[in-house]
């Protein structure tokens, strides 16, 4: 009987998720300066579809996580890392000095190593995700009402 070697764990199957962090987040320097930059930052000086590059390849990094396994938590924390990149990175000239200094990549990285190292951000994220859903059904009501009540006051005013 051949012996088999055990089976990886998954953070040893994810280790090509390093390289691309790497290159998305910190593979070039400024010369003569600390300040490390990667296509995420090139990408992003092309409006629009610079990010929506960068953006997908992000999610690609979080939908491998979930297919091995990763945490609810620790999936919404990665997630709520790419939306802020893309979000603030969308603004020209601030966003693209925001992507100089924050790294969503590399920083889910970080939580991905923590998760599978350390156990770290273990259980479901429903908690965080229904009271994010009441918020925005709460902003949403709140939208409607002032909207209802702009146009009454508009009706009002005209007849």
């Amino acid at each position: 009987m051949a012996h088999q070697s055990p089976s990886p764990t998954p953070y040893e199957d994810l280790k090509w998720i390093d390289t691309v962090s790497d290159l998305l987040d910190t593979r070039y320097r400024v010369p003569g300066t600390n300040i490390r930059f990667g296509a995420d930052f090139l990408l992003g000086l092309i409006p629009a579809a610079g990010d929506a590059v960068t953006f997908g390849i992000s999610g690609i990094l979080v939908l491998t996580m979930a297919r091995k396994g990763a945490s609810g938590m620790v999936l919404f924390k990665m997630i709520g890392n790419i939306v802020l990149d893309v979000v603030v990175g969308s603004i020209p000239i601030v966003g693209d000095l925001f992507d100089l200094g924050y790294k969503a990549n590399r920083r889910n990285l970080h939580l991905m190593e923590e998760h599978y190292r350390e156990g770290k951000h273990q259980g479901s994220a429903w908690g965080p995700v229904i009271l994010i859903a009441l918020v925005l059904l709460g902003l949403l009501s709140f939208s409607v009402f002032v909207i209802w009540r702009i146009f009454s006051e508009l009706i009002q005013l005209f007849f």
